[in-house]
């Protein structure tokens, strides 16, 4: 995060710097205001560039056995470009190298998953899918007691990437 920071700041400090340069070749004919703007205009684009590129830096960083099985994209009114082009905000990475099969049930596999949010520390959780059933079932208590199942069918994505990797 303050590495982003600091990138802002010095885009300001380039936009600036940029329109200064404009103005000495154009022989002062651009108004002085155009500074000031052209940082603010500097530093906008590069958070704004920080933020979408957020999920491609952040997927490409995991390891070669875990794969994006979902990514939500989302808008926000305080981001209004993002009703243009929705950003992608937050996903889930399974683990395809930490399946394990269930030994008393054939099809079921337990998975590990990752959610990754943008501004937000990465949670870990570990479910069960029934492939041949194509439902999953969601951490519940925690308490070792019977999984509650949920009837999502094949093309709900964590189904259908723990079902693909196996």
């Amino acid at each position: 995060m303050i590495f982003e920071l600091i990138a802002v700041v010095v885009a300001g400090f380039a936009g600036a710097g940029i329109m200064l340069l404009i103005a000495r070749l154009a022989g002062d004919r651009v108004p002085r205001w155009l500074v000031p703007v052209a940082a603010g205009a500097a530093m906008l684009a590069a958070a704004v560039s920080s933020e979408y590129a957020w999920y491609q830096r952040t997927s490409s960083a995991l390891p070669e056995e875990m794969v994006v099985a979902e990514a939500a994209r989302g808008t926000s009114w305080w981001r209004p470009w993002t009703y243009a082009v929705p950003m992608v905000e937050r996903f889930v990475a399974l683990d395809t190298g930490n399946l394990r099969a269930n030994r008393e049930a054939e099809g079921h596999y337990l998975a590990d998953l990752y959610f990754f949010g943008r501004w937000r520390a990465t949670q870990a959780v570990q479910i069960m899918v029934d492939c041949p059933g194509a439902r999953r079932a969601d951490p519940f208590r925690g308490d070792g007691g019977e999984p509650v199942w949920r009837e999502v069918g094949p093309d709900d994505p964590i189904v259908a990437s723990v079902c693909r990797a196996v």
